[in-house]
Order: structure tokens, then C-alpha cells, then sequence
């Protein structure tokens, strides 16, 4: 798990295709009805660690919250410090034991022990479920937005710190990215996570998510489209163009008329339906209901 100290901290969103891609693999590999049994987060309370707490004990009582989060009812965490380069790793052996270590500046930082914990554990829920990207720095992406999506995540934006002097980021993610993932999940659930930010940054990096995740909500064909996009769609769809960067949709014939096919808001599996004006969808994947316009 990445750590940045101190260092510049990359905004935007360099990784969204990728975060958009692990939400579509989360949703595929789950199902909707697994995905339904996250619609609560793991709270503050059950996160907090004092500096008068025992640092092992501690720890140890902060990785079974999560094991238990993320329905690991048989799997050990066995929670290790020492210097190390990265913020913390695990040992992803056959289970039920598993090894994490974390970087010794968390003795000090105990605030951020849950978040380092979070990314941690989601690495072994992921195992267990064998869904990896290929290379290091895609299955990060992976572990990040899953742990986001699935109520713990937070507490990796809200580890996120900046002020003149210093600075302090987890994860593989940009804050924007965070928020973003934190925004979709917000909108699935109706969960609102930025009563539990201590950092003014991770507020405004989740305000930033949720106007990018709302933009998703407003692409052509979906009625909810601005008219600037709904002009470009329609010039579009007399000319029935293939892919084009940028533009989310492409058109496709089918028999005498026209499909078009988009990705979904919500999930980002995309969806094809016939060119024949107002037209209700269907998400097969997550279930949303989509009012459009083709």
C-alpha cells in the first residue's frame, strides 16, 4: 500500500477508467444481492484508537472489526509493525491466518491505523474471491475502490491531510478519486459519509467526487442530459460515427435502424438499446432503472 509523505500529492483523475472498471468487476463478481449486504459503513466509533490504547490489542481489535465488515468470519489477522518502505502489507497465504504488517510511523499516527487496516484486509477479501487485475498498480487501484465502495473506504480519504508545512495521502487513489467512489456508493445507498470526516481536505475532495459522479448521471442518451450534450448526440446519431474519445456512447446498426450503447451510471456496464426516442432501461447488472432518450 502506497503512502505519500510529505511529497506532492497527485489530484484529479488520472486512475477513472480503471476505478471505473473495478466497480463493474465488483458488481459482476458480487452479484446485486452480495453488493446490497454493504449498504452500511463501518462507523467512527467502532474505528476509533486512543494513544492511551495498547498498540497490539489494539490493532488486533481494529482488523477483526473489519474482518467481520467485510464477512471474513474465518479469517485471522495477526497485526505486525516494523520500518518499511510502503505504509503496510499483507501476506496473502492459504488463510485462515493472515500476517499484515504495518509501517512503524503508525505507533504514533494510531488514527490512521483503521484505514491502513482497510486497503489490508480488502486484499485478502479480494483474494478469497480471486478477482485481481493483471499488474501491481491496477490491482491497487482494484483494492482501493473495492474497500471504497464496499463502507470502508472512507476512512482512506479521511487519512488524507494537507497544509503548508506538510502533507499526508493513503492509498493509490487521488482524493478527487476517493470521493468520487465514495460519491457512487452515496448514491446507490443514499449514505451520507461526510459526517465522519476529521479532515477539511477529504471533505472537499468527497464535494468534488459527487459533482464528477453526477456528471455520469447526466450523459446522453440518459433524459437527464444537458443540451449541450443532447445537441452533440443528436448530430451524432444522424451520422452514426464509431467510438470516439470522450463521447460515451457509440451507435450501432441494427437491421434497418440503429442500437446504442452506453454505460450504465451506476455499475458502468454498458447497455445497448434501439435508437427509437424515449425509451426505458434496465440495468441487468445492478438493476438501476434508466430513463433515456435515444
Amino acid at each position: 500500500m502506497g503512502v505519500a509523505n510529505d511529497g506532492p500529492v497527485e489530484h484529479g483523475y488520472p486512475h477513472l477508467e480503471t476505478v471505473r472498471a473495478s466497480i463493474t468487476a465488483l458488481w459482476k463478481r458480487l452479484s446485486y444481492d452480495t453488493v446490497q449486504t454493504f449498504s452500511t459503513s463501518v462507523v467512527p466509533a467502532d474505528m476509533a484508537f486512543c494513544d492511551t490504547d495498547d498498540l497490539y490489542l489494539g490493532a488486533q481489535r481494529v482488523a477483526r472489526e473489519l474482518v467481520r465488515h467485510y464477512r471474513l468470519p474465518d479469517a485471522r489477522l495477526v497485526v505486525g509493525f516494523r520500518e518499511m518502505q510502503h505504509a503496510a502489507n499483507v501476506e496473502l497465504a492459504a488463510g485462515p491466518e493472515y500476517f499484515v504488517e504495518l509501517n512503524d510511523r503508525f505507533r504514533t499516527h494510531r488514527r490512521d491505523i483503521g484505514a491502513a487496516l482497510a486497503h489490508e484486509v480488502m486484499h485478502v477479501y479480494l483474494h478469497r474471491l480471486d478477482l485481481s487485475f493483471p499488474g501491481t498498480r491496477d490491482n491497487e487501484i482494484l483494492t482501493d475502490t473495492a474497500a471504497t465502495y464496499l463502507g470502508a473506504g472512507w476512512l482512506l480519504l479521511d487519512a488524507y491531510r494537507e497544509d503548508g508545512a506538510s502533507s499526508q495521502k493513503l492509498g493509490y487513489l487521488t482524493p478527487e478519486e476517493f470521493g468520487y467512489v465514495l460519491a457512487k456508493r452515496s448514491l446507490v445507498f443514499g449514505e451520507d459519509p461526510s459526517v465522519w470526516f476529521t479532515s477539511p481536505q477529504a471533505y472537499t475532495a468527497y464535494v468534488k467526487g459527487m459533482d464528477r459522479a453526477r456528471q455520469d448521471e447526466q450523459q446522453p442518451p440518459l433524459t437527464a442530459a444537458g443540451w449541450a450534450g443532447r445537441r452533440r448526440y443528436a448530430r451524432d446519431r444522424r451520422h452514426a460515427p464509431g467510438p470516439q474519445p470522450g463521447v460515451p456512447y457509440t451507435f450501432t446498426p441494427d437491421g434497418g435502424g440503429l442500437r446504442v450503447s452506453f454505460p450504465c451510471p451506476t455499475c458502468h456496464q454498458r447497455i445497448r438499446v434501439p435508437v427509437r426516442g424515449r425509451v426505458r432501461a434496465r440495468c441487468a447488472l445492478c438493476r438501476t432503472v434508466l430513463e433515456c432518450d435515444t
